[in-house]
């Protein structure tokens, strides 16, 4: 009963029965022919007028059924009208109703019904299909757990998902969905993430690891605390994220919606003129059908839809189909070094004593004591090298003051520890001899980022990190030439030997070394006045202003971060770079399709205009080809939804600049 229920309330309830009333009256007409036909023998005149009035009656009822199909098909297209009306608004189905109506008023039951009908089945296939371009975001709502498996009074309890409370200890079993975002405090699994960042490689989790709502186990025991509940989830912003994405209007459709606002009404005029001029009122009801810019309307976000919906599906949340239409005119393409171009994670490679009074350790310590409060990258190897040589500090440091794009300053057992680069001593006054630049250029010409340590005002130390260029960077870079990209430019706050040897390394076209917060700005609005539409990949926060003022920013590893899903332009949710020529690549991949899709549109009314005024295209003839329009531009638009070519496997090799002098790539500087 329920099942009957959803059909009669559905979209293809109204088509149906209309179809059916419409065949029918069809067959009455067939067999009442037929049945005067066979009437007619050698004494037909004796009971013609016997005959006749059957017929009639016959005809009459086969005109009442088609009449019941018109009425059917078009009540709720007439309602919508109204409504539409009502709010000042004149739209197609306005046009239909008026033509409907018009026919029934002119006797012409059957085009009536036929263009009623064909607007209820484009209506409901519409809707069909733009459930379909839904797919993605259907698949993301599927993917949310229904329950959980927690701990409580140290029994194993299974509840609803939505009740786990904040903190609490869930497991996760092989086979079974994460029920929240958390971290992993025991245990050791296989996660796949697919559902969050597009990637179907099995991640390997284990202690303090960070898992994500809508992942499933695939093999492994794992006991999460629970750190993102409910709406709070990674997977329920994506999911919130793509609703107002794909409902986000681009510049193109919204000039077509004014465009229609225009059209529509001069249509019912041309229609109005065209009567009054030929004394023909089916003439002028035909042009109201035949002028319905049903496949323009839908031309476009039945597009960004499709295309919002397949970037979502693997792993690229774009904010809206302003962002899409944009980002299919990227030209520039920014990108940071730290954690962009390389892994993010460097290892400590060199300490050198410049101070005499100084041992190895001694300069570690200091350097370890003063990025103890620091958040950058580079931090964590210094500390973990220092941990493992057992120098490691037993606090934090009283004050930790960053200096964009030079370093950092620590106050340290009552002292002042600077580490970073020359500039920030001169900016301290602490003169050096030579020896620290002169290391730190040697450092920088074996590809490592070098950092100066000075306690108060003397130099003591010069240490060297290096990291590991990201395997898919060179990949990522000639991809995004393949894309139709310009020109690809790494900023960096690091210097120029360190920043030339990843570019190198990585086939950067354009580098912009020692580059402050400012410079980068700079960098970005200067690529804009040469014409340029750029897209900025950096982390957000030092790199915030040329975020900001670049066309499209980019956020990258984006699944941990709540602020980048909800703020970036496009959302990268995994760590792999190849996700950015791909977003560029289906973004210019969305704007074709919209462009064919209203050449598709005026191309198909422009003809049946032409038609109509030759003649031999009549009100239904009409329709059915404006609905066949309609199904050609949907079909194009799901197109999209198709995998596109080319990979996002990763490279087999990788190397570090350490490893492989010049040719590799490496992290950033203390500065970034």
């Amino acid at each position: 009963m329920n099942r009957f229920r959803k059909w009669v309330y559905g979209n293809w309830f109204v088509p149906v029965v209309s179809g059916v009333l419409i065949v029918i009256s069809f067959a009455i007409r067939r067999l009442a022919g037929g049945a005067a036909d066979l009437a007619l023998g050698p004494q037909w005149w004796l009971d013609a007028g016997a005959h006749a009035t059957h017929a009639a009656a016959v005809f009459t009822l086969a005109d009442v059924l088609m009449l019941a199909a018109a009425v059917i098909a078009g009540y709720r297209i007439v309602v919508t009208a109204v409504r539409a009306l009502i709010a000042r608004v004149i739209g197609i189905d306005l046009l239909v109703s008026i033509a409907a109506i018009g026919a029934v008023i002119i006797g012409n039951f059957w085009e009536a019904a036929a263009v009623t009908f064909l607007f209820a089945i484009g209506h409901a296939l519409e809707a069909a299909t733009m459930n379909k371009t839904r797919s993605a975001l259907a698949e993301l709502v599927a993917v949310a757990p229904d329950t959980a498996v927690v701990v409580r009074d140290g029994k194993q309890l299974e509840i609803p998902a939505g009740q786990v409370r904040m903190g609490e200890i869930v497991l996760v079993k092989n086979g079974a969905k994460v029920p929240v975002d958390g971290q992993v405090v025991s245990g050791t699994g296989s996660i796949d993430e697919a559902s969050i960042t597009g990637e179907s490689i099995l991640v390997e989790k284990s202690e303090s690891d960070q898992v994500f709502a809508g992942t499933v186990s695939r093999g492994g025991f794992l006991q999460v605390t629970a750190t993102g509940i409910g709406a709070d989830t990674t997977l329920a912003r994506i999911i919130h994220r793509v609703e107002e994405a794909q409902d986000a209007k681009a510049r193109t459709q919204a000039f077509m919606d004014r465009f229609s606002a225009w059209y529509t009404p001069a249509v019912m005029v041309l229609a109005l003129v065209a009567g009054l001029i030929t004394g023909d009122v089916v003439l002028a009801l035909t042009l109201l059908v035949i002028g319905c810019p049903g496949a323009l309307v839908i031309s476009i976000p039945v597009a960004i839809v499709a295309g919002i919906g397949r970037a979502a599906r693997n792993g690229i949340l774009i904010k809206g189909g302003e962002f899409l239409e944009t980002s299919a005119k990227i030209s520039a393409v920014a990108v940071d070094k730290t954690g962009t171009l390389t892994e993010g994670r460097p290892v400590l490679t060199d300490i050198n004593v410049l101070d005499p009074a100084m041992h190895r350790t001694d300069v570690l310590a200091w350097a370890a004591a003063a990025e103890a409060g620091s958040e950058h990258p580079l931090a964590r190897p210094i500390l973990q090298t220092a941990h493992d040589e057992g120098v490691a500090p037993a606090g934090v440091p009283g004050a930790v003051t960053p200096v964009p794009g030079k370093g950092i300053v620590s106050a340290v057992d009552g002292g002042r520890v600077l580490i970073g680069n020359a500039p920030l001593l001169d900016e301290y006054g602490v003169r050096d001899d030579g020896r620290a630049a002169q290391a730190a250029d040697e450092l920088a010409s074996d590809g490592k980022t070098p950092m100066i340590v000075a306690v108060d005002d003397r130099v003591i130390g010069v240490i060297g990190v290096a990291d590991r260029i990201r395997q898919d960077a060179p990949e990522m870079v000639a991809r995004l030439h393949r894309a139709g990209v310009e020109k690809v430019v790494m900023l960096t706050g690091d210097t120029r030997l360190v920043a030339e040897a990843v570019g190198r390394a990585a086939g950067i076209d354009e580098i912009h070394a020692s580059q402050l917060p400012e410079d980068k700005l700079d960098a970005v609005a200067g690529l804009q006045r040469a014409g340029h539409t750029i897209a900025m990949v950096g982390d957000g926060v030092n790199d915030a202003p040329a975020l900001a003022t670049a066309d499209i920013g980019v956020a990258m590893g984006a699944a941990g971060s709540a602020v980048a899903v909800e703020t970036a332009d496009i959302a990268l949710m995994g760590d792999n770079l190849l996700k950015l020529p791909e977003a560029i690549g289906l973004a210019k991949r969305t704007v074709a399709v919209m462009r064919q899709n209203i050449v598709i549109a005026l191309v198909t009314v422009a003809l049946l205009l032409a038609g109509v005024f030759a003649g031999g295209v009549t009100m239904s003839l009409g329709m059915l080809v404006h609905e066949a329009s309609v199904l050609v531009v949907i079909a194009n638009a799901m197109r999209l939804l198709r995998n596109a070519q080319g990979s996002t496997a990763m490279p087999k090799s990788a190397r570090t600049i350490a490893d492989a002098g010049e040719t590799a790539g490496l992290p950033g500087s203390p500065v970034l």
